[in-house]
């Protein structure tokens, strides 16, 4: 029997639709997996969405289950969580979370989905990955009991280093961004804030994560002598001047940079990519997170509601995509 679901291919930088897909048998070691919330990573998926992928970066960029080629037609995405229909018998009817395109059901392994804890709603673990970079961030970082520490940039990624970081003993969490907005999210997370011209110096440690030149050189200004800034910012195909003079060597800055696309170093030692995944999800059963959901549509309305996203007309941290049965 030929089974089909519907998926959201982008076909050309800027324009995209829902198309039907037939799906796979399963196998044996498979599961099928009815999606209930995608999500999209504002970031990375309106870069895409715009084509500004460069060439360079095809290689690197390519999410799990990705289908195409950039700039497109290519199905892309990475942040999905649904409920398990047919697979092992103790994976089926639990919810789990997958790095997997925006789709109403799609078949996997069964060892690449990872089970989503009672403690944490369908509807939050959607920001597993974006959490999963949070934590691979700090593993980097590794900021000290009684740290100060500046998150520059206030988008989803941005925002969950600061909710992490809020949870670390006697840290000074201060998000900094250009929309006073922030504030009320900063306040949910249990982080101080400041837009970049009232935010304290003489930090310990900075984490830029605003993916604009601006915001690069105000975390250089804000460190303390022999600080680090870790970068998480993903540029796309826009070069970036990095202020080298005045005060950097005199002070001895360190600019450091983090990618969730290889565990941490400092920890890859003893953690697996499926450890820092589930460690994401278990942080998840914290309802402050929610307040990273800020925006939500069904399925049918993505391809109206992403270049809207994209284009900034629809401001969000996270926008959840729901799946109607």
């Amino acid at each position: 029997m030929t089974r089909t679901a519907a998926a959201f291919w982008l076909d050309a930088p800027g324009r995209g639709a829902i198309r039907p897909v037939e799906l796979p048998a399963p196998g044996p070691d498979d599961v099928l997996v009815r999606t209930l919330f995608s999500g999209v990573s504002r970031g990375t998926e309106t870069l895409v969405f715009r084509g500004e992928v460069p060439p360079s970066q095809h290689t690197a960029m390519r999410a799990p289950f990705q289908e195409g080629e950039f700039p497109g037609p290519v199905k892309y995405g990475y942040l999905s969580v649904g409920t398990v229909e047919e697979g092992p018998a103790a994976l089926v009817g639990r919810t789990v979370f997958c790095l997997y395109p925006h789709q109403t059901r799609y078949v996997v392994p069964a060892a690449a989905v990872t089970e989503v804890p009672s403690s944490v709603p369908a509807g939050r673990a959607v920001l597993a990955g974006t959490v999963e970079t949070a934590v691979n961030a700090l593993w980097d970082a590794a900021p000290l009991i009684g740290d100060r520490v500046t998150v520059v940039g206030g988008g989803m990624v941005g925002c969950s280093v600061a909710a992490l970081l809020a949870r670390f003993p006697g840290v000074d969490v201060q998000l900094v961004d250009a929309d006073p907005g922030r504030a009320t999210v900063a306040a949910a997370l249990g982080a101080g804030f400041a837009l970049p011209g009232d935010a304290r110096g003489d930090r310990d440690l900075v984490v830029h994560a605003s993916a604009t030149e601006a915001g690069l050189a105000r975390a250089l200004e804000l460190l303390r002598p022999e600080g680090t800034v870790i970068e998480l910012s993903w540029y796309g195909d826009r070069s970036v001047a990095l202020p080298l003079g005045e005060v950097f060597h005199s002070r001895r800055l360190t600019v450091r940079g983090s990618q969730v696309g290889t565990v941490s170093p400092a920890r890859s030692g003893s953690r697996t990519y499926a450890d820092r995944l589930a460690l994401a999800l278990d942080l998840l059963a914290d309802p402050a997170l929610d307040a990273l959901v800020t925006g939500e549509c069904a399925f049918p309305e993505l391809p109206h509601v992403l270049p809207r996203l994209a284009d900034g007309e629809l401001p969000a941290l996270c926008h959840r995509v729901r799946y109607d049965r």
